[in-house]
């Protein structure tokens, strides 16, 4: 039997956020504390209808789970991320590696 899409039922503005998390992580490459997890120390700023994730243009409607408090709630309650005491966030291991199904599609990057 072939493994559930999106076993954990995050709704669409929770994979959004998770996979926005993601990158920023991998781009971030901060080792947490936590076996396989990353630390998250600063979200992207928005400048005008949309924010920069490395090579990466990402729409502000693809982004507003990041302000919204019902949204990491979730995503802690869920186990996927972690408050830090510093102000940032751990994403866990399992947090790394869920797929979203959405990095191509809210993740737009040049084809030059």
């Amino acid at each position: 039997m072939a493994p559930k899409k999106n076993p954990l039922n995050l709704n669409p503005l929770q994979l959004k956020t998770l996979t926005l998390l993601q990158e920023i992580a991998r781009l971030e490459n901060a080792p947490a504390e936590e076996p396989g997890g990353f630390k998250v120390t600063q979200l992207p700023h928005a400048h005008g209808s949309h924010f920069h994730v490395g090579d990466a243009v990402v729409s502000g409607r693809d982004a507003t789970g990041l302000s919204n408090p019902a949204v990491w709630v979730v995503l802690e309650r869920k186990g996927l991320v972690l408050s830090n005491e510093s102000g940032g966030v751990v994403l866990t291991a399992e947090a790394m590696t869920y797929d979203t199904g959405l990095r191509d599609s809210i993740l737009h990057r040049s084809d030059h």
